[in-house]
């Protein structure tokens, strides 16, 4: 039979100093790395919160180059709308009737004629694109398509943009162009969202547009907001903000 150790034994057996001091106390150690990684989360979530929210730029091209036409009026609604209504949203009209014919002989030494280098630019630092897009002969316009095929030059610079359409005209409101606008996007990689549509036939009663081709449908301005806050929800998603 084994000898059970006595009272006495066991109070005569001493642990070493040292041993001791290289066993701390596990749960007082578990309860430190706890505090100081709540302390470094919140640390980094109250900086997060002092960020300044990102300003998202919006690049609006009309496809129309008249001063007055309805569809450069829509995009003149819309910096306005953004500036009331929408935060940290800012729309700046591109301007292309400056720009010349697709010419490759135009190109020199990897450059582009200065127009076009301005244009690419303004693209490549915008978010997402708006487009205004009236309907020519059931398509784009001939200036629309020209400043896509220039910005589309390598490197591509509409690659991986959101972006959303509108129009306004005469049949179907611009519908065919809006259509012919999505196919081409296709190949430049651009990403339009989907809803909502806005097609204004424009010459329909009552008047939409006055004597300058500035929007007075208050219900029409309403569709405008629906389709920035749409797009800005989707570019914000694309971008993971």
């Amino acid at each position: 039979m084994v000898a059970l150790p006595t009272m006495n034994m066991l109070r005569a057996i001493t642990v070493p100093a040292g041993l001791l001091q290289k066993c701390p106390n596990p749960h007082k150690r578990h309860i430190t790395k706890f505090n100081y990684r709540r302390s470094k989360s919140m640390s980094t979530m109250a900086s997060a919160d002092s960020l300044p929210e990102h300003v998202m730029k919006v690049a609006a091209i009309s496809g129309s180059l008249r001063k007055s036409s309805f569809n450069r009026g829509l995009l003149r609604s819309a910096v306005e709308i953004a500036k009331e209504s929408i935060p940290h949203m800012e729309i700046d009209i591109l301007e292309i009737a400056h720009l010349p014919f697709v010419n490759t002989d135009l190109e020199v030494n990897n450059r582009f004629p200065p127009s076009v280098e301005e244009l690419r630019a303004k693209v490549l630092q915008a978010d997402c694109i708006l487009f205004a897009s009236p309907e020519y002969n059931y398509s784009v316009t001939s200036p629309l398509k020209n400043t896509l095929d220039w910005a589309s030059r390598h490197p591509n610079a509409w690659s991986d943009k959101p972006a959303a359409i509108m129009s306004a005209g005469g049949g179907y409101g611009g519908g065919l162009s809006q259509y012919h606008l999505r196919q081409i996007g296709v190949y430049l990689n651009l990403h339009f969202i989907n809803k909502p549509e806005l097609r204004i036939r424009a010459f329909e009663p009552p008047a939409k547009f006055d004597g300058d081709g500035n929007l007075i449908d208050d219900k029409i301005r309403e569709l405008m907001k629906e389709l920035l806050l749409s797009l800005s929800a989707y570019t914000r998603r694309l971008q993971n903000k």
